[in-house]
């Protein structure tokens, strides 16, 4: 019985996996069919390193703007998996 639980387990948790990481693949491939959309992603997440480790607060504007780049972000990512979901 127990060496059934580890199996089943085992095998859920490979099927997840590789699931994972075939969305992760179709999500890269996704991004190299919109090379804008993910060099944006790239600037936008640079951008708030910068802003993060910016000493001033740019006239009170650097908490909106790090918030504001988080959910460009979350979009961005959401429209490229969105693709990578109806090209499968």
């Amino acid at each position: 019985m127990n060496r059934f639980l580890i199996s089943l387990v085992t095998g859920v948790v490979l099927t997840c996996g590789s699931t994972a990481i075939c969305h992760a693949q179709t999500i890269r491939s996704e991004a190299a069919n919109h090379p804008r959309i993910a060099a944006a992603i790239r600037e936008l997440e640079g951008a708030i390193v910068y802003m993060e480790r910016a000493p001033h607060d740019f006239g009170g504007h650097k908490a909106a703007a790090i918030r504001d780049s988080h959910a460009a972000l979350v979009e961005l990512r959401a429209a490229l998996a969105y693709r990578a979901q109806k090209d499968r």
